[in-house]
């Protein structure tokens, strides 16, 4: 247990997190060069195609230091290091919470051509309140856009250390990465010695395998587990014979038993869902003791409802559904009807990335068409009769006449930016219903806004407005506290004299008239023509809001005519004229799934 070093690496997307952890695995021999390949660790298709770490996964390194920064002793031994590379956005936080739990440090890594980010600041505080030992890297000092003196003051500033104290490394030449892994050997503790000899061990993440069922990444904290054990899931409170003990190297390496202060993995043979969970703790049968701390429910953000593109595929989909959730105890679904879009089910998320990553999953992994509806977040109604009721979907709000109150989640957020763009940051708080608190300052160039403001506006595409607004170089991390009275309505989007469940959004009331003009013109802009005039209108508060009218395909029925009386043709355009009429009385508007995803980005 002396020589096990247990570590994270936490860091805003785009840090460098798995090219440095690329270079890490090449330099201690864990994987051969001829096997290495960009963003190894990541081994999700989706993954690799994004340039982002979704799931987290951890490695075990030997290493062998020969520094001179080391003790005498250190010098020669063998050390095994536990890496768990966590996700960088900030929908995952909880997955990268439960991760820091695992482990006795964390390298605190930061972009040296961005400098701290959001999202840095709130992994951060996860990992100093936990008492990890934190060592501060600058990344990326090969780019010619490097601020290294910068960045590494603005590093010493935060922690209140030395400046000589931040490492500097380029996952992409490997240069500083040596040393790093001798700096992880002597700033990192071991584990903590435990007489108890009860086996205990907290799950981290997990994931599914069709013929070994589910297969849960543990820190045992206490005893021994080897293959036959009898153990159970203390908060899910199943039990399963262990079929199988190993590490992660990073393919999975049977062994014959883990112990405490180790890092590994479990087959368990579970194949249903819903029963290993992120935070759980696996523990021998006998053991009475309570669940390790770090357990709590994952509550969801965002809410949309999905329905398949045809009837026939809802099986399909409530399958698919639960296989998911046998690699990701983070969403949540239950079934759902609409009069016009059928049966499908209303899918809890962590925010609007994990949205994205699930349902183009579903897509690619299932080869499922989709109707996605657009997000929306839980509101608490107060009846008129004195009932309450939580609305997850917009297209089931009260009309207003229904309605005392409403109230909805508020969340704290900072935002990091460098201070020119102060400003323009202003500016968009205000559009978006935000109230400013305190500012402060890092070095002379980048600021930090703390600020509160509702859910429902965080996610109207504030992320967006904000990159856009800072050029890139603002960044966002916040949480959800407390809920307020919130003055929304809902609008219904209209197509063809029927109304599309699918496109209905509450929004705020202030907001009314430039959304509903928005969602108009947009659809007018991405709604294929139909054979007839197609209304499209916005309605809200009980009135048509905004209407634009999508011309229909027009055909020169007499284009087959050579000559003859002029009244052939007449009689031809009036017969089509009379068709178009009973079309538009009878038709129906056929909304391609593309459409639908449009919208949803647009929102």
């Amino acid at each position: 247990m002396e020589n096990i070093r247990n570590f994270s690496i936490i860091a805003h997307i785009d840090h460098g997190k798995s090219t440095l952890a690329d270079r890490m695995l090449e330099l201690t021999g864990t994987i051969n060069k001829r096997d290495m390949r960009e963003q190894v660790l990541d081994s999700m298709e989706l993954e690799r195609e994004r340039g982002i770490t979704i799931k987290m996964q951890p490695v075990r390194m030997v290493f062998t230091p020969q520094g001179r920064t080391l003790s005498t002793d250190s010098q020669g031994s063998t050390f095994v290091l536990n890496l768990i590379d966590t996700p960088g956005h900030i929908d995952f936080s909880y997955e990268v919470s439960r991760a820091l739990r695992a482990v006795e440090g964390s390298i605190l890594l930061v972009d040296s051509t961005q400098g701290i980010q959001a999202q840095t600041l709130t992994t951060l505080r996860m990992a100093q309140e936990l008492g990890l030992s934190i060592i501060p890297v600058i990344s990326k000092i090969d780019s010619p856009l490097a601020r290294v003196d910068e960045v590494q003051s603005e590093l010493a500033t935060l922690l209140g250390v030395n400046e000589d104290e931040v490492l500097k490394v380029s996952g992409k030449t490997g240069e500083g990465v040596e040393l790093l892994l001798q700096e992880i050997v002597k700033r990192i503790p071991s584990p903590k010695m435990v007489t108890d000899n009860n086996f205990r061990s907290l799950v981290f993440d997990f994931k599914y395998s069709n013929h070994r069922g589910v297969i849960v990444f543990v820190r045992i904290f206490s005893g021994k587990v080897k293959q036959g054990d009898k153990v159970k899931f203390k908060v899910a409170g199943k039990e399963f014979e262990v079929l199988e003990v190993g590490i992660l190297t990073p393919e999975e390496k049977k062994i014959a038993s883990l112990e405490s202060g180790e890092i590994g993995y479990l087959v368990t043979g579970i194949k249903e869902p819903g029963v290993a969970s992120v935070g759980d703790t696996v523990a021998s049968i006998s053991d009475i003791g309570s669940p390790l701390a770090g357990y709590e429910k994952v509550r969801p953000v965002v809410w949309a409802s999905v329905y398949p593109e045809s009837q026939d595929n809802f099986t399909l989909l409530r399958q698919s559904l639960l296989r998911l959730r046998l690699s990701d105890s983070a969403f949540s679904f239950e079934e759902e009807s609409s009069g016009v879009l059928g049966r499908g089910f209303r899918v809890g998320f962590l925010g609007m990335l994990h949205l994205e990553i699930i349902t183009e999953r579903l897509r690619r992994e299932f080869n499922l068409p989709l109707v996605i509806t657009l997000p929306s977040i839980t509101y608490k109604i107060i009846y008129k009769n004195g009932t309450e009721g939580m609305i997850y979907t917009p297209s089931f709000f009260p009309e207003d006449h229904l309605i005392t109150s409403v109230w909805e989640p508020w969340v704290t957020a900072t935002v990091i930016v460098p201070p020119q763009y102060i400003s323009a940051v202003i500016q968009i708080l205000y559009e978006f219903e935000a109230e400013l608190g305190e500012t402060e300052s890092f070095g002379d160039s980048r600021t930090a806004l703390k600020f509160v403001m509702p859910l429902r506006e965080l996610m109207r595409g504030f992320f967006d407005k904000l990159k856009s607004a800072t050029s890139g170089f603002g960044s966002i991390s916040y949480i959800i506290e407390g809920e307020r009275k919130a003055e929304v309505a809902r609008l219904d989007i209209i197509i063809a004299d029927e109304i599309v469940p699918a496109f209905a959004k509450v929004i705020s009331r202030r907001q009314i008239e430039i959304e509903s003009e928005s969602a108009v013109d947009k659809l007018v802009e991405i709604l294929p023509r139909q054979m007839f005039t197609t209304k499209i209108q916005a309605r809200a508060l009980g009135r048509i809001i905004a209407s634009r009218t999508l011309s229909g395909m027009k055909k020169d029925v007499t284009q087959h005519m050579y000559g003859g009386d002029i009244t052939r043709k007449m009689k031809l355009r009036e017969k089509q004229k009379k068709g178009k009429k009973k079309m538009k009385e009878r038709g129906k508007v056929i909304i391609p799934q593309d459409v639908f995803l449009k919208m949803i980005r647009r929102g």
